[in-house]
């Protein structure tokens, strides 16, 4: 028998624990209908201030539109207030009539602006005075747009005052001096944002917030609005006055309680709940939320709408009763005023035990403060540069031991920088505060078919909030791909922060003399702005182009060029050394198991292309393992040339009509570890019976009768399967290795990056690259050759950084992996 279930409030908290029901299969038992005060479907609240501002559209900053809820089979009563419950007949009585039913009740009637007492605000009629605004809904966005345009178009430049000087206080002068308007911030407190902040972020944070044009009085409250018909200012505490013709409160939040309060429920600061999110002693009634007071803390903060609103849907559901929330550990990463600002736990000592470490920077805007308890970090503040916040937050949500080298917290001296924690951080980890997205959740969705940052974005609703988190979703998307990342690029552009095409940016970069990704952002990018998601390929791109001239900068590879290896799942990592053409000794086969031995290495595998894999290495020891192994890297890592995979060929097969063994070895001496726009994987077979597979290589070598060789190119055998191409039949060893050279040159110029062969050969046309590769019909044919030459001339074991690391932190870090099973050999 289907139960009705009844939810009032259709905002953030609301409309997040419908959708965890429904993840848990509540369509199927519930008939749900939900009343909510204003007259749309579910929009981001966080993004209000980004409404204001003009950089989004109000129609962009809904979660749910109406039609969500009738696909949903959801009967939504928009812009319908509850005036009461009767929780003993169990129905809901709403202010146009309505009365509803139900089964089980959930309350997420959310909060309300607090109007601090002064004099002037409300008129005659006890309405809100005209030129008076609060900040807590669309329709107080859209007004507060509409008064400011107004205000600005007059003859001269019109001034507003806001009322608070927090987060919220921060974003609204911001978003109202982007329409035009002076501002002035006026904080009660002592510092800004004081309930995030210590007095010394306070202190830089204002300097940074002046440094905008915004004006700013703390240690003032004010008393009174002043004008009579019209606004034309404020009074202070201390009877300064200041002149405006607008008024934007932001003086804090309080729970909307009044319904809880009429029907008898249990409210103190807000309506007291459970660690089931049950009411205090009701049975069938849930509350989640901003309206929320559990174990004595109201939240003002999505995160933990998202956890609540999680076990509320296993209790509903009856999905997981064991489910509890047993209250949050609060951290906030996200833009204040264009500001980054992350804030976790204390912002100061509080006992003479504290170890309190900082480090401030007032000129360029940056504060750090750490504040570490027994060995655990208790809390953490960053303002102007959030790159270890990743790890930071890790630290703080599972009370990890820190590195006795305290610095290293701070600055990328040994743990992690945000880049290589992504990899570290656990599935639970929050990535987007806003809408309360984990990794996990990111990483199915890679799974799941997201191939671009924006699919997953799009599926996830990751980065859709303040913003501050796209660069951190950018890596975890590319991590869990592997980072093979379909570019969401525009108008054809090889990258998506440089405005050019493929040739057009080499030609640029030729041109203009450049050397490294920074010096092409400086010089190419629109504002010199520099794009996290265009380094990689660029750094491939220039080292293809200039070998040994390229200047390499370390925060321009992905986490496995920056150590030489591939990360797990778990965060150890594979180490695969080379072994030509799939070709090895008793010297090297001893040394391996003596290194495995030694290092213990949890798991040893056979790979695809014919070499040793050695899994479960953690980063610190990967110089030592590598020095033990004394053997080059087999690039099992890199979008770079890997394996030439090999039959035994005609010294031991009675099929053999070529020695395929020789040519492979040759041909991977050569070609070892060259950039690509993707890896690259080659084979060369000794006779027609295709035994190392050939056919479906990027690049594939067949012996044919009379020592002859085919040379095939754009084959695949992954995900994808095609045959490749016959490109030509050659008669020696030499001229398979020239023309496969310079096939791929040919390729790694002006394949896009990330495309495998097997879908740049169809797109260009193997008539065409037969053209270009054999009948040189662009005159280019040396250039390719010259190019691969100097490549191949530029080769270094990257392995020899064992001995030099390029970063004091390179091959290190404090926190502890994830145990995986372990995978049984008998």
């Amino acid at each position: 028998m289907r139960r009705r279930l009844v939810v009032i409030g259709n905002g953030m908290a609301g409309a997040r624990a419908v959708e965890e029901i429904l993840a848990r299969g509540g369509a199927d038992v519930f008939d749900i209908t939900m009343f909510g005060d204003e007259p749309y479907g579910n929009y981001n609240r966080i993004m209000l201030s980004h409404v204001l501002s003009g950089e989004e559209s109000d129609a962009d900053i809904f979660l749910n539109a109406l039609p969500w809820y009738r696909e949903n089979n959801i009967t939504l009563h928009a812009g319908v207030r509850v005036d009461r419950i009767d929780k003993f007949s169990k129905h809901v009585f709403a202010a146009d009539g309505r009365v509803e039913p139900y089964d089980v009740l959930i309350i997420a009637t959310g909060s309300r602006s607090h109007l601090p007492p002064m004099g002037g605000v409300y008129a005659p009629s006890g309405a809100v005075r005209h030129g008076v605004f609060t900040f807590r809904t669309l329709d107080d966005t859209r007004k507060m747009i509409q008064f400011a345009h107004h205000e600005a178009h007059h003859d001269h430049r019109r001034k507003a005052v806001v009322i608070g000087g927090g987060l919220l206080g921060l974003e609204a002068a911001h978003g109202l001096q982007a329409n035009g308007l002076d501002v002035a911030v006026v904080h009660s407190g002592g510092h800004l944002m004081n309930a995030q902040l210590g007095p010394d972020g306070g202190a830089i944070l204002r300097r940074s917030v002046e440094a905008l044009g915004i004006e700013v009085h703390t240690g003032s409250r004010t008393t009174a609005i002043l004008g009579s018909d019209q606004l034309s200012g404020v009074r202070l505490r201390d009877d300064t006055e200041i002149d405006c013709d607008m008024v934007v409160v932001t003086a804090g939040i309080r729970p909307n309680v009044d319904v809880a309060v009429v029907s008898g429920l249990a409210v103190e600061r807000g309506i007291v709940v459970d660690d089931q999110l049950r009411v205090m002693d009701e049975d069938d009634i849930y509350a989640v939320g901003e309206c929320v007071q559990h174990r004595g803390e109201v939240y003002g903060l999505v995160a933990p709408l998202w956890e609540q609103a999680a076990v509320l849907a296993d209790q509903v559901t009856g999905m997981d009763r064991s489910s509890v929330y047993l209250g949050s550990r609060t951290a906030t990463k996200l833009k204040v005023a264009g500001v980054d600002v992350a804030s976790m736990g204390l912002s100061g000592p509080e006992r003479d035990t504290d170890e309190h470490i900082v480090f401030s920077e007032p000129g360029r805007g940056v504060f750090k403060s750490i504040v570490i308890r027994d060995n655990k970090m208790v809390g953490a503040t960053l303002l102007g540069d959030h790159r270890k916040v990743a790890y930071l937050t890790q630290a703080f949500d599972q009370g990890l031991p820190l590195p006795e080298e305290r610095l290293s917290l701070m600055f990328d001296l040994g743990s992690p920088g945000e880049e290589e924690s992504v990899a570290e951080l656990a599935d639970s980890a929050q990535v987007c505060n806003c809408n309360g997205v984990s990794k996990g959740t990111l990483v199915a969705a890679v799974r799941g078919g997201c191939a671009s940052v924006s699919a997953a974005m799009d599926a996830t609703r990751a980065g859709k909030g303040c913003g501050s988190c796209k660069l951190m979703v950018t890596q975890v998307v590319e991590w869990a791909a592997g980072g093979a990342v379909e570019e969401d690029l525009a108008a054809g552009y090889y990258v998506p922060g440089i405005p050019l095409d493929k040739p057009a940016l080499m030609a640029e970069i030729r041109a203009r003399g450049l050397r490294s990704v920074s010096q092409v952002f400086a010089a190419l990018a629109p504002g010199s702005v520099e794009d996290a998601k265009s380094k990689m390929a660029l750094a491939s791109l220039m080292k293809m182009m200039l070998a040994d001239l390229y200047i390499d900068e370390r925060d321009a590879r992905f986490i496995n060029d920056r150590v030489h290896a591939n990360i797990q799942r778990d965060g150890t990592f594979s180490v695969v050394p080379q072994m030509k053409g799939g070709v090895t000794s008793v010297q090297q086969l001893r040394r391996i198991a003596d290194v495995a031995e030694k290092h213990s290495i949890p798991m040893i595998k056979l790979t695809g292309g014919q070499r040793i894999d050695l899994l479960g290495v953690p980063k610190e020891d990967l110089p030592q393992v590598w020095a033990d192994l004394d053997m080059p890297s087999g690039y099992a890592y890199g979008k770079s040339f890997r394996t030439v995979k090999t039959c035994v060929g005609k010294d031991y097969c009675r099929f053999g009509t070529g020695d395929s063994t020789g040519l492979g070895i040759s041909l991977e001496s050569r070609f070892q570890g060259i950039e690509a726009p993707a890896k690259l994987k080659l084979a060369v077979s000794g006779c027609p019976r295709n035994c190392a597979e050939s056919l479906v290589k990027d690049v594939g070598v067949v012996a044919v009768e009379g020592g002859r060789w085919e040379i095939y190119i754009g084959g695949a055998a992954g995900a994808h399967i095609r045959k490749g191409d016959l490109l030509v039949t050659v008669d020696t060893p030499e001229e398979v290795t020239l023309l496969a050279g310079r096939f791929m040159q040919y390729y790694r110029e002006n394949a896009n990056w990330l495309e495998r062969s097997y879908s740049f050969v169809p797109r260009v046309g193997i008539d065409h690259v037969r053209s270009v590769i054999l009948d040189d019909s662009e005159g280019i044919a040396a250039q390719l050759d010259a190019a691969m030459q100097a490549s191949v001339d530029s080769y270094v074991d990257p392995w020899s950084e064992r001995d030099d690391p390029l970063t004091p932190g390179q091959f290190r870090t404090s926190l502890p992996l994830t145990v995986l099973p372990q995978v049984p050999v008998r």
